[in-house]
């Protein structure tokens, strides 16, 4: 098995959040308890999570995105400069329904008015002797939800002034995460994974932007706010179609961006989607080099039936027809509750995936 990130099994991020801590959270938001009362909670869920992934096996561990409103609201929620408005997407279920939901508006210039999750790698740091793993929303998804109308144009009338203060956001962010002893950080990745979608790309074009042009400059700005990679830092880029109460805003396999998304990109894993067929085949992975690892998504957050073992052992089997073995590793496919509303599986299904993940991979990587 690996001794270093990206572990053969992995996480994702997130997590359920338990009963205990939403209601303390909705008292804390009425006034009801002090901050210090929160904290206190927060901090034990924090650490029965940290139990429950360590009791599954896992190398990597997270604090299960406990201490956010979602994978990328708190992002924006502790930077100045937004507000909410509504996204160009929505998200889809298996039986047809749409579902519309806000996204962040550039009204005031952005700026990073504190550390935005160095306090909890600090304190998940504290409460797990394994590798703890951060987790930060990619910068395109500040901009691709309103791609049309990102910003008040009265304060950012050029985007690469836009794009110049988001980078210094999240420049100062990831140094300041690894001055704080951060060695394991993923970017969740949404919008790259969004234009492998015909139907996105067309609806992209239908608004007067380009889905190649797009693509490219988000794997500029990531190649931007990782200019200074920090030494000893292992980088991963987890690509979702969308994960919102086992919704989603996509399908489609990876090839519209493959080539380009995996050699520029300059990181050191890609943990991919290949939980279903919305996600398409592994030929895409032919565009993997060689000093890069992947990380497959075989198990869904979005359901909660166990999946087969065999099958997953099959499917990493045919993986390797395009990824060597020994650059492979196995997760869920996603957090399982990229919101604190969480997935449509319960705590106990949880903790029997990510068991799943971890003996798997143990009869694959021994």
């Amino acid at each position: 098995m690996a001794s270093a990130p990206p572990f053969r099994a992995e996480t994702i991020g997130s997590l359920l959040r338990p009963a205990a801590l939403k209601a303390s959270f909705q008292q804390y938001r009425e006034g009801r308890i002090p901050a210090a009362g929160y904290e206190a909670v927060l901090t034990e869920a924090i650490r029965s999570a940290v139990r429950t992934q360590e009791d599954a096996g896992l190398q990597s561990i997270t604090d299960g995105e406990f201490g956010r409103s979602s994978w990328f609201g708190f992002f924006f929620e502790r930077t100045g400069g937004f507000r909410l408005e509504p996204s160009a997407f929505e998200f889809r279920d298996a039986e047809g329904g749409r579902y519309e939901w806000p996204t962040c508006y550039a009204c005031e210039r952005i700026q990073r008015r504190e550390p935005i999750a160095v306090h909890e790698h600090r304190r998940l740091a504290a409460l797990t002797r394994r590798t703890p793993k951060m987790t930060l929303s990619a910068p395109s998804a500040f901009h691709f939800f309103r791609f049309h109308a990102p910003a008040d144009r009265s304060i950012y009338p050029d985007e690469d002034l836009y794009w110049n203060d988001l980078v210094d956001v999240y420049r100062a962010e990831i140094a300041d995460l690894a001055e704080a002893g951060c060695r394991y950080l993923q970017l969740d990745e949404v919008p790259l994974a969004m234009l492998c979608d015909p139907s996105i790309r067309e609806q992209v074009k239908s608004l007067g932007r380009d889905p190649e042009g797009l693509a490219q400059k988000y794997v500029e700005i990531l190649q931007c706010i990782l200019a200074d990679k920090p030494a000893g830092m292992t980088l991963g880029l987890h690509l979702c179609r969308g994960n919102f109460r086992s919704r989603w805003m996509a399908s489609g396999g990876y090839e519209p961006v493959a080539e380009r998304l995996f050699n520029e990109a300059p990181v050191d894993a890609f943990f991919l989607e290949y939980d279903s067929e919305r996600a398409g085949d592994f030929s895409p992975l032919r565009h993997v080099p060689a000093n890069k690892h992947v990380v497959l998504g075989l198990v869904s957050t979005k359901r909660a039936e166990l999946e087969s073992a065999d099958e997953l052992r099959r499917r990493i089997d045919e993986a390797t027809g395009y990824v060597p073995i020994d650059r492979l590793a196995l997760s869920p496919q996603c957090g399982f509750a990229s919101v604190a509303g969480g997935n449509t599986v319960s705590e106990s299904e949880q903790a029997a995936k990510l068991r799943l993940v971890v003996n798997v991979a143990a009869s694959v990587w021994r």
